[in-house]
């Protein structure tokens, strides 16, 4: 395979993983930019290698079954039990496609890697709100229980806005979560203040709580973040 032939395709590869990265990233997701790209960069080298070796004379199929079977084991990695719903799921798929749209590329089968590609982002775009419509039509009534959240972090005045947004697009990314009240309060020392907001959830999210507690945790001049339970309500 002469090298520039190699380049385009792995160009090809690198860029419909981006673009299939960038949507992910936005919406916070586990495997974001540079999982997905990563993701597609290693299907596409996995072809290349078997078709710089073998040349006409290959197989390029057999690389790109163990490809599948590879990426099942990355995709089940992101899969997460909570209670009895499972998340994950759409991430892991995701990183399948990106699979998908890396061995079209080593092929050189730019088109169809783009149309595959186009296809991901639409489904994620367009589907998500559609899905969301979906799960506020109830057919069978069931008792839910709704918890609230008590979210309070400590950071520098100087990072206050720019933390309130962070909290408000990590929960926003989520439908189980509606945030209920958001405040800030002068501590005693007047280079600091204190965040707090009230987080509703229809079921019990500990686990993403945390997470984003995590997260937070990890940003510039953050002092201290915790979490608690406030109060419960069942509905029937």
């Amino acid at each position: 395979m002469e090298i520039l032939t190699f380049a385009i395709r792995l160009s090809a590869a690198l860029l419909f993983g981006v673009a299939i990265g960038i949507e992910r990233q936005w919406r916070q997701k586990s495997a974001g930019l540079r999982t997905n790209t990563l993701v597609s960069l290693g299907a596409v080298t996995y072809i290349l290698i078997s078709v710089s070796l073998t040349g006409n004379t290959g197989d390029p199929s057999r690389i790109a079954a163990q490809i599948v079977t590879g990426i099942g084991f990355l995709g089940a990695g992101v899969i997460m039990k909570d209670g009895l719903s499972v998340q994950g799921l759409n991430t892991a798929a995701t990183i399948w496609c990106s699979a998908a749209v890396g061995s079209l590329s080593g092929l050189g089968l730019f088109v169809e890697a783009a149309m595959v590609t186009a296809s991901i982002m639409l489904t994620h775009i367009v589907l998500r709100p559609v899905g969301q419509k979906l799960n506020l039509l109830t057919f069978i009534k069931t008792e839910t229980t709704q918890i609230d959240y008590l979210f309070t972090i400590k950071c520098k005045t100087e990072v206050e806005n720019h933390i309130r947004v962070r909290l408000m697009q990590m929960l926003g990314n989520d439908e189980k979560l509606l945030l209920k009240s958001l405040t800030s309060d002068d501590t005693d020392d007047v280079t600091q203040v204190t965040i707090t907001a009230v987080i509703q959830s229809v079921t019990r999210q500990d686990s993403l709580i945390e997470r984003v507690a995590s997260r937070l945790t990890i940003e510039d001049k953050v002092i201290k973040v915790s979490w608690e339970i406030i109060g419960t309500q069942s509905e029937l």
